[in-house]
């Protein structure tokens, strides 16, 4: 799994570059199918916008697609934000994917009732 990290009106460093790996890569704790992530960290210049730092991220995985944005005052404000929104979205995307091949289990229970009356 690869984390790309690109910068609009910014300069990547090398610490926010490893910051974010470090951030953004605890998602694959969560969900193994994860094939790559590409986080775009952007300034606005504008003087008066609030939460002039923005953190967007693309997360690819083999069923499907999550993105998520977060803006804030500093660069690794939003980037512990995005991470945590990530985790969240990521952690719903599995639990959806996942479930829903199961059956449920009220109508397992209603199945056998019925069996058992007959």
């Amino acid at each position: 799994m690869h984390i790309y990290v690109n910068g609009r009106n910014i300069e990547i460093t090398e610490a926010i570059k490893a910051y974010v790996k470090e951030k953004i890569g605890k998602v694959t704790n969560h969900y193994d199918q994860i094939q790559g992530i590409e986080v775009v960290l952007s300034v606005i210049k504008n003087p008066s916008a609030s939460g002039k730092h923005v953190a967007e991220v693309t997360c690819k995985m083999n069923t499907g697609v999550v993105r998520c944005e977060e803006a804030a005052d500093s660069m690794y404000e939003s980037i512990d934000l995005l991470a945590d929104k990530l985790v969240r979205q990521v952690a719903k995307f599995k639990d959806k994917s996942l479930g829903s091949d199961k059956s449920s289990i009220r109508l397992d229970i209603k199945e056998e009732a019925e069996a058992v009356e007959e």
